[in-house]
């Protein structure tokens, strides 16, 4: 007989409208046996030991009514690094590791698989999966290497640069030879710029009245790439500020997600003058070149040329509050929820 363990769950209660709040999902407690059902084929048993908490999840706790890059949650969607514990799949064995999407609860019952991907190196934190070496490193390093074309001595400028996109793309910015300036909205996250991932200057864009005077004061030859991930008013002064053919590389924004009437952008003409070239994109378009990423950043992860700062929460039961929190800024660094450490 397998054995029946208790299977603890964060669940969906309903789809909400704007932020999420903690009582829009509820923790839940079932069962499971620890192995695949006689005659289930192409399945793998799941014991979930890492959750990713990102912004993008926000979208998908709403319930849609036209098509959009991620769909709606179903309850207990997640994603995040996996063990297999029990397989009849022709592509993993019990021990495998894999980061993909699975259920936000401690084990998961996965049939036909597609959404995994086997971790082939595991000399490092498995933590990163969900980070450096995840969906925030791919959409850094494609955003940055494939759209904005830098090179040596550009000036480079990211908001939110202590979150799991900017703190990567600031260091690959400053690896390259950039001069790399990264903003944040408290002190200790503009510390964390500085002393962590080594930028040129920071800032707290919360402090400075006026963003443009700020923009110029910190480029005063202007911007060659700006890394967009939070729009608003601070798109706005920065294509104030860009130089002749600069590049945007858009991946979020996420400061106008939760607007009832977003914010307009006045300074679009600048774009024409400018010859500025931006551009949106998803980490999914460019995840044919994982295996280049790797080869790329791993190294720099090995020789502590690029560092990782995790906001670390331990147990199912912190998911709510984790996943909320990002959306209030309280979050410094990757937020991920680990379940079991491996």
């Amino acid at each position: 007989m397998a054995e029946e363990v208790s299977n603890k769950q964060v669940v969906l209660k309903n789809y909400v409208t704007g932020y999420p709040k903690e009582s829009d999902m509820q923790i839940i407690t079932s069962s499971i046996k620890l192995k695949i059902p006689e005659g289930t084929q192409n399945a793998v048993l799941l014991k979930n030991l890492y959750f990713s908490c990102d912004p993008y999840m926000q979208g998908r706790m709403t319930k849609l009514d036209t098509p959009s890059f991620a769909p709606s949650f179903q309850p207990g969607d997640g994603y995040g690094v996996v063990k297999i514990l029990d397989s009849t799949h022709p592509n993993y064995k019990k021990g495998d590791l894999a980061r993909g999407f699975t259920g936000w609860e401690e084990y998961t019952l996965a049939v036909d698989p597609q959404a995994l991907i086997k971790i082939e190196q595991t000399d490092l934190p498995l933590s990163y999966y969900t980070g450096i070496l995840g969906m925030p490193g791919v959409t850094a390093y494609a955003g940055f290497y494939e759209l904005c074309s830098p090179k040596k001595g550009e000036y480079f400028y990211v908001l939110a640069a202590s979150g799991a996109v900017g703190q990567i793309v600031g260091q690959l910015a400053k690896l390259l030879g950039c001069y790399a300036v990264g903003s944040a909205g408290s002190k200790e996250k503009v510390d964390l710029l500085k002393n962590n991932f080594r930028f040129d200057e920071t800032f707290n864009y919360k402090e400075e009245p006026d963003l443009d005077a700020a923009l110029k004061r910190y480029f005063p030859e202007g911007i060659d790439i700006y890394f967009e991930n939070v729009g608003g008013k601070m798109l706005d002064a920065v294509l104030l500020n860009m130089r002749i053919r600069g590049r945007i590389a858009v991946c979020g924004m996420i400061s106008q997600n939760n607007q009832e009437k977003p914010e307009g952008v006045h300074n679009l003409a600048s774009v024409i003058g400018k010859r500025i070239r931006m551009e949106g994109f998803l980490a999914d378009d460019f995840y044919q070149l994982y295996p280049k990423f790797l080869e790329t950043v791993i190294p720099y992860i090995k020789q502590g040329k690029i560092v990782s700062v995790e906001d670390v929460a331990e147990g199912l039961e912190s998911g709510p509050t984790s996943l909320v929190g990002l959306f209030f800024g309280r979050n410094v660094g990757k937020q991920l929820l680990v379940v079991y450490r491996e």
